[in-house]
């Protein structure tokens, strides 16, 4: 079992950055990947960005344009999500999820492990 805590999140203007980060309660690079997620108010949960851990290859869902970037801190077993260029549609409630096996990179049922989640709100 993997515990994980998310933190970062807050209210920010549209064009603004935030980092979320996500504490690990054991190594990262015993983990098959770590990854972002979120679920905006009356949408489904959808995947943001994939870590793949043990080689630090990230994967980035393609509606993102560049604007999100995944990196791990080995050190400190703590994975992050810089947000740049943020937009209201970004508003959602942000979620870290672990694996220990494969799976498809952007599907939940791929993630045995998640965190409490932490508010991003963007306003206009």
């Amino acid at each position: 079992q993997v515990q994980l805590v998310e933190s970062g999140g807050g209210s920010v203007q549209a064009g603004g950055s935030l980092r979320l980060s996500c504490a690990v309660s054991r190594s990262i690079d015993s983990i098959i990947s770590v990854a972002w997620f979120r679920r905006a108010p009356g949408k489904e949960r959808e995947g943001v960005a994939v870590l793949y851990t043990p080689s630090g290859v990230p994967r980035y869902a393609d509606s993102l344009k560049g604007r999100f970037t995944i990196s791990q801190d080995n050190a400190k077993n703590t994975v992050y999500l810089q947000m740049n260029s943020l937009e209201p549609e970004d508003t959602a409630m942000y979620f870290c999820a672990a694996a220990t096996f494969v799976g498809p990179w952007f599907s939940p049922a791929s993630y045995n492990n998640w965190g409490q989640g932490t508010q991003v709100t963007v306003s206009s």
